[in-house]
């Protein structure tokens, strides 16, 4: 298992880190609802887009060889 590979990363929390953008969230309940409705807010598609282009990026890892690229 390679932390690099982890599915999460490349579309979960890449989506939630612009949707979060410019918020200042200050309490647990408030993260909690942001997230609540965050996850409320996506559509079955964004979770299958997410899912699809996962080979790919594996691919571009391993050729790679592992290094950080954008």
């Amino acid at each position: 298992y390679s932390p690099d590979l982890a599915p999460s990363d490349y579309h979960l929390f890449r989506s939630m880190v612009h949707g979060l953008a410019g918020q200042c969230l200050a309490n647990f309940e408030e993260v909690q609802n942001w997230l609540d409705e965050w996850f409320r807010s996506k559509d079955a598609w964004f979770y299958r887009r997410g899912i699809h282009v996962l080979p790919e990026r594996w691919q571009k890892c391993v050729a790679n060889e592992g290094r950080y690229f954008e």
